[in-house]
């Protein structure tokens, strides 16, 4: 007879869902599907892994229910299994590391707030703004993620097309970018870039997928 009580049970269970996420790549991939749903195609060329490694880690994830599928035709589309606690598990797993980890730290202290050592602005304090029509919203995403969904009148400019479109940001008005998440580089690079030319420029505190997990107003092309 098994001696297995339900708090055993629910722990075995949980074990095996931080065991899907102890994997680089399956982090990374979990903040691509977060912009929107993806087949295993394109999210093997954004996380420049093979196309059977993507479909292996995918798998671990889809067992874990962190992601799940669909069937459109004769393309299977994976997308997050539950956007807010996804993204709310993802965020607690970089707190902790931020605060525990040595290696992290240095990370961020090297790369990111080298590159922007301001406060970031908060989702409450963005949505004001934007009440007051005070700021530009700059996603700094490819195209095909900003397509899939997006805040309520962001401009798209991807990074790499930054310096040839400065025409299309607004004169006169506060700018605030963001990209994927709290680690992506894309937002970073951009707020770098803007204060060089000399626009006054902060970085929302994470991305689209922590906007929309949170509940708050996103748009999507037609």
């Amino acid at each position: 007879m098994s001696t297995t009580g339900p708090k055993q049970a629910i722990y075995a269970s949980l074990a095996e869902v931080a065991q899907a996420l102890g994997h680089a790549h399956r982090l990374e991939l979990l903040e691509h599907v977060a912009q929107g749903e993806r087949s295993v195609d394109e999210l093997s060329a954004r996380a420049g892994l093979t196309f059977a490694n993507t479909s292996r880690h995918l798998q671990i994830l889809r067992r874990a229910r962190l992601v799940e599928t669909e069937r459109r035709g004769k393309r299977i589309l994976y997308r997050l299994a539950g956007d807010a606690e996804v993204v709310t598990l993802m965020l607690a797993l970089g707190r902790v590391g931020e605060r525990n980890m040595a290696e992290v730290n240095r990370v961020m202290t090297d790369y990111f707030r080298a590159r922007d050592a301001l406060e970031a602005v908060s989702r409450d304090d963005l949505l004001l703004r934007l009440q007051d029509g005070l700021v530009t919203v700059l996603d700094v995403r490819p195209e095909d993620e900003f397509a899939l969904g997006h805040l309520p009148g962001a401009v798209n400019i991807p990074l790499a097309e930054l310096e040839r479109r400065l025409g299309e940001l607004p004169v006169g008005k506060d700018v605030v970018a963001y990209c994927r998440g709290p680690y992506c580089v894309l937002s970073f690079e951009a707020v770098a870039a803007l204060r060089k030319r000399g626009y006054h420029v902060h970085r929302l505190e994470d991305g689209y997928p922590e906007w929309k997990a949170a509940g708050l107003p996103v748009e999507a092309a037609a």
